[in-house]
C-alpha cells in the first residue's frame, strides 16, 4: 500500500498517496491550478510555468530531524522566496500551498501575457475556439490589455500538413510539448518533434509518410490551443453547435469508449450529421484515449453513399418475402449472424434460429470462443492494475494493428513492471517492450504454447506470477488452428481464472464477438456445406465478398435475405435485402472481449425504413408464429438476462453506472485532461465466470507445401478494405496495396525482388500482389493481409511467379 501524505492547500486539508504533484493534489479537492505542458497521464515537465503556486514546508531541526514547532507546537513553515511549478513539485507532509495568492496570481498572470505576445488574434475562426484551455485561462488570469507593440507579433506558417490527419498551425503552438511527450512516451511512436530554437521554434514531422502514427488524433486532443485539429474536423463546426452521444467504437474488440458529436447541416438537407469522434473516459478500457481507425473510420461508413435505403412500401414487401421464406423452409434454416451486431440482435437471432428449429451460425474466422467464455476475464479486472509480480502472455496476435488500445495498454504495464511475453511466428511492435520474446514456424503455436511454461526464465513468469492474463489471436491462423491455440493457451490459465486480472483473451476482429460465444453461437467448419440447398438469413456479415467458395454455396441456396445497413457483394447476390439501422442510430450493447459488457447510444435519429437489427428479427419471427421482443433493447436485455446466466443481473440501469475516475477530466476544465469526455454514461459490467469446458484434443493438420509452392498465412492490417474502413477516405493513403511479404532468402529462390509484381495462386484463385521483403518472416513463408480484396481464410499452399519486375 503506498503511504499518504497531508498538506494545506490554500487552507483545506488533503491527503493523498506519496508520490502525487501538487497540481493533482489540488485537483483532488477541487481546486483547478491552471497548467499547459502538464497532463495526469504524463511525467511533468515544467515547460510552461503557468502553474506557478506559493510552497510553503515545514522547518526541520537539523539536529533532530524533526520540525520545528511555533509557541502554538505547530510545525512552522517556510515559504520559498520565489513562486514554483505545481507540476513538478511533488507533495511532502506538511506542504502548504498557496495558489490564489497575490503574488501565485500575478506570476500566472504574468505567463499568460508572454504566452499571447505572438499568439494571433484569431479565436473566431480558430477550431478551438470553445474548448480551448488558452482562451479560458485568458479569461480567468490574463489582462484586458497587451504591453507589446501587435506589429512587432512573429507570423507562422497556418496550414502545415504534419501528415493527411493531422495539421498544425504553427502561429498558435505554445510549444508546450504535450504532442511530443504524447508520441514518445505513450504511444512508443517518437514521429515528431521540435526543430530549431527559441522564437523559432517548429514542431516537425520526422517521417514519411508525415505523422506515421496510428495514435496521431490523440494529439489534437490534448494540444492545449487550436495548434493541432484533424483533418475531418478542421473549419467543420464549432464546438457549442455540437450534441453529443456516448458511443463504443466498433472497429475491435477493445470496446473503447466514445463520443459522437452530432449537429444539423443544410448539406445534410437539415438532418443530423455525425461531426467527430472523441474519446471517452473509461479508465478500465482505453482510458481517454483511442486510435485513429477508431477515429476516422469508426463512424464514417455510417454515412456513406452505399447505405442500403428502402422506400416503405418496399421493406414491407421485403419483410414479408422473408418471413414467408423463413416459415415455409423450417427447419431448413441458417441464421448467419456476424459480430457487428449487439447482444441484443444476437440473442433475438438465436431464438428466432431455435423457433424455427434451424441453426445459427457465428461468421468468424476465429475460434476458441468456448475457452474464453469459460476462462475469460472478470469482475475487477483491470489491465490499467497489472504491474510488478504479474505476467502477460500474447501469442499469434499483433496487437499494434488488431487492437491497438491494448498494445498502448501492455506496453504500460511493462513500463509498471509487469512481465510481458510475445509469442509469435514473425516480429511485433511490441517485441520492443517485451520482456521475453518467443519465436516459432508457423504452424508449431500450439506446440509452443505447451512447452513455454517449461522454459526456465518464460516459465517461471507465468508459474510464479501473481495474475496471469493470456492473449491469443489468429495471426498466421484460421478457424481450425486459432481453436486449437485457444485449447492449449486455457491450459495455461484455468487454474488460477475467474480471479480479477486473471484469465484468457481472444483477439476478435469486431466488436461483439465474445458476445457472440456467449450467447451460444458457434462457427461452421464447413460454412459452405452448410449454406448449399438451404434457406439464408443473412446479418451483418459479407461471406460473398470474403470467399469465392462461399459465394458460390450462396448462389445454390434456395433462397438468401441479406440484412445489413450497406450495399455489400452478399447484399446484391440476395434474393431479398433488409436496411438495417447502423450502431450511430440505435441504442444496445456491446460485449468485449474482456467479457465487459457495454452500452451505447443514439447519436442520430435512423433512417426512414432502417431498424435495429433487433426488431427487424422480432418482426421477421412474430410473422413465424415466435414472440420474440422488439420493442427496445432495454426490454430484450432484460429477457436476455434472465435466460442466459453469464448475464444474470445485467440491465441497462447498471450499465449507466459510474464510478469516480483518476484522472478526473470534463468539459470544464479541458486545460487539465484534454477534451476527452467525461463518462457519465457507464463504466460496463464484466459478465459473470463461465461454464467450465471439458479438455478437448484437437489435432491440426500439418500443411507441407509442395516443391516450388510457399505456405500462404493470413495476417492483420490496421487499415484494409474491409466493409467498415474502405469508406473512409481519410484514410485512404493509408490502407496501400495488397502486399505478399516474404524472407530475402524465400525471395531470392524464387526470383523475386522487392516490390515485383507477384501472381499467387491462391485457393479462391489467382491475384496480383506486391513483393515486399522482410528479414522476420520465415523461410518458405508468404504472408498475405486478409480484407484486402483477396480470400485466405486459413494458412494454405500456393504457387508464386513474378509478373513483372520491380
Amino acid at each position: 500500500m503506498a503511504k499518504n501524505v497531508t498538506l494545506t492547500i490554500n487552507g483545506k486539508t488533503v491527503t493523498v498517496p506519496e508520490g502525487t504533484v501538487v497540481v493533482d493534489a489540488a485537483k483532488k479537492l477541487g481546486i483547478d491550478v491552471p497548467v499547459f505542458c502538464y497532463h495526469p497521464k504524463m511525467e511533468p515537465v515544467g515547460m510552461c510555468r503557468q502553474c506557478l503556486v506559493e510552497i510553503g514546508r515545514p522547518m526541520i531541526d537539523r539536529a533532530t530531524g524533526q520540525p520545528v514547532l511555533d509557541e502554538n507546537g505547530q510545525p512552522k513553515v517556510q515559504f520559498g522566496p520565489k513562486l514554483e511549478t505545481g507540476c513538478t513539485n511533488i507533495v511532502s507532509e506538511g506542504m502548504v500551498v498557496l495558489t490564489e495568492s497575490e503574488k501565485a496570481t500575478s506570476g500566472q498572470k504574468e505567463i499568460i501575457e508572454l504566452l499571447l505576445t505572438s499568439h494571433p488574434l484569431d479565436c473566431p475562426i480558430c477550431d478551438k475556439g470553445g474548448e480551448c484551455p488558452l482562451q479560458n485561462l485568458t479569461m480567468k488570469h490574463g489582462s484586458d490589455q497587451s504591453r507589446y507593440i501587435y506589429d512587432e507579433k512573429v507570423h507562422a506558417d497556418k496550414h502545415v500538413p504534419l501528415g493527411e490527419l493531422i495539421f498544425l498551425d504553427r502561429e498558435r503552438c505554445i510549444q508546450c510539448a504535450r504532442c511530443i511527450r504524447f508520441q514518445e512516451d505513450i504511444a512508443g511512436e517518437p514521429v515528431i518533434g521540435f526543430y530549431n530554437r527559441g522564437r523559432a521554434t517548429d514542431i516537425v514531422t520526422f517521417t514519411d509518410p508525415g505523422f506515421d502514427s496510428i495514435f496521431s488524433g490523440n494529439t489534437t486532443d490534448i494540444c492545449p490551443v487550436g495548434a493541432l485539429t484533424t483533418a475531418d474536423f478542421r473549419f467543420g463546426a464549432r464546438p457549442w453547435e455540437l450534441n453529443q452521444a456516448a458511443s463504443v467504437c466498433t472497429q475491435c474488440p477493445v470496446g473503447c469508449n466514445t463520443t459522437l458529436n452530432v449537429r444539423r447541416e443544410a448539406k445534410s438537407g437539415g438532418g443530423y450529421v455525425v461531426k467527430r469522434a472523441l474519446p471517452r473516459q473509461n479508465e478500465q478500457v482505453n482510458e481517454i484515449w483511442m486510435c485513429d481507425k477508431g477515429r476516422f473510420a469508426g463512424y464514417q461508413y455510417t454515412e456513406s453513399a452505399s447505405r442500403l435505403a428502402q422506400e416503405p412500401a418496399d421493406y414491407e414487401r421485403s419483410l414479408k418475402r422473408a418471413a414467408d421464406a423463413l416459415a415455409d423452409s423450417r427447419p431448413d434454416v441458417v441464421i448467419l449472424a456476424g459480430g457487428r451486431l449487439g447482444n441484443e440482435d444476437l440473442f433475438n437471432l438465436k431464438q428466432l434460429a431455435d423457433g424455427l428449429g434451424g441453426k445459427a451460425i457465428f461468421y468468424t474466422g476465429m475460434g476458441g470462443g468456448e475457452w474464453t467464455t469459460a476462462y475469460g476475464l472478470t469482475a475487477g479486472s483491470n489491465l490499467g492494475d497489472l504491474g510488478p509480480g504479474d505476467t502477460v502472455v500474447v501469442v499469434a496476435s499483433d496487437l499494434y494493428n488488431e487492437a491497438p488500445l491494448w498494445h498502448l495498454r501492455l506496453k504500460a504495464a511493462a513500463k509498471r513492471g509487469a512481465t510481458l511475453v510475445v509469442a509469435n511466428a514473425r516480429a511485433t511492435k511490441l517485441d520492443e517492450f517485451a520482456t521475453f520474446v518467443v519465436r516459432y514456424a508457423y504452424g508449431d503455436e500450439i506446440e509452443t504454447v505447451k512447452n513455454v511454461a517449461k522454459k526456465d526464465k518464460v516459465g517461471d513468469a507465468i508459474k510464479n506470477a501473481n495474475n496471469l492474463v493470456v492473449f491469443y489471436g489468429s495471426d498466421g491462423l484460421g478457424l481450425e488452428g486459432s481453436s486449437a491455440l485457444a485449447a492449449a493457451c486455457a491450459e495455461l490459465v484455468k487454474s488460477r481464472a475467474r480471479k480479477a486480472n486473471n484469465g484468457l483473451v481472444g483477439v476478435w476482429s469486431t466488436p461483439n464477438a465474445q458476445g457472440a460465444w456467449e450467447l451460444g453461437l458457434r462457427p461452421s467448419a464447413n460454412l459452405a456445406a452448410e449454406l448449399k440447398g438451404k434457406t439464408i438469413y443473412v446479418v451483418a456479415a459479407d461471406p460473398a465478398g470474403d470467399d469465392p467458395q462461399l459465394a458460390i454455396a450462396l448462389k445454390s441456396a434456395k433462397l438468401v435475405i441479406a440484412q445489413d445497413i450497406l450495399d455489400t457483394y452478399t447484399t446484391r447476390l440476395a434474393h431479398v435485402t433488409l436496411p438495417a439501422a447502423a450502431f450511430t442510430e440505435r441504442e444496445g450493447s456491446y460485449t468485449s472481449a474482456e467479457r465487459r459488457v457495454q452500452r451505447f447510444y443514439p447519436a442520430i435519429p435512423a433512417r426512414t425504413t432502417s431498424k435495429a437489427d433487433f426488431s427487424i428479427t422480432a418482426a421477421l419471427a412474430a410473422a413465424c408464429g415466435i414472440d420474440l421482443e422488439g420493442r427496445s433493447p432495454l426490454l430484450v436485455m432484460n429477457k436476455l438476462a434472465a435466460v442466459e446466466k453469464a448475464f444474470s443481473g445485467i440491465n441497462y440501469a447498471r450499465l449507466a453506472e459510474v464510478t469516480e475516475q483518476w484522472p478526473i477530466v470534463g468539459r470544464g476544465d479541458m486545460y487539465y485532461g484534454g477534451t476527452s469526455y467525461e463518462n457519465k454514461q457507464g463504466l460496463g459490467v464484466h459478465l459473470a465466470p463461465g461454464v467450465e469446458v471439458a479438455p478437448q484434443a484437437v489435432k491440426v493438420a500439418a500443411l507441407r507445401p509442395k516443391e516450388g509452392e510457399l505456405l500462404a498465412v493470413p495476417v492483420s492490417r490496421l487499415y484494409d478494405l474491409g466493409t467498415t474502413v474502405a469508406p473512409s477516405t481519410l484514410l485512404a493513403g493509408r490502407i496501400g496495396q495488397l502486399t505478399a511479404t516474404l524472407h530475402p532468402a524465400t525471395a531470392g529462390k524464387f526470383g523475386i525482388e522487392n516490390g515485383s509484381k507477384l501472381r499467387v495462386s491462391l485457393p479462391g484463385g489467382e491475384a496480383d500482389l506486391i513483393a515486399v521483403l522482410d528479414d522476420s518472416v520465415s523461410a518458405g513463408v508468404v504472408l498475405i493481409p486478409r480484407s484486402m480484396g483477396v480470400s485466405i481464410p486459413q494458412p494454405a499452399p500456393v504457387s508464386v511467379r513474378v509478373a513483372e519486375k520491380a
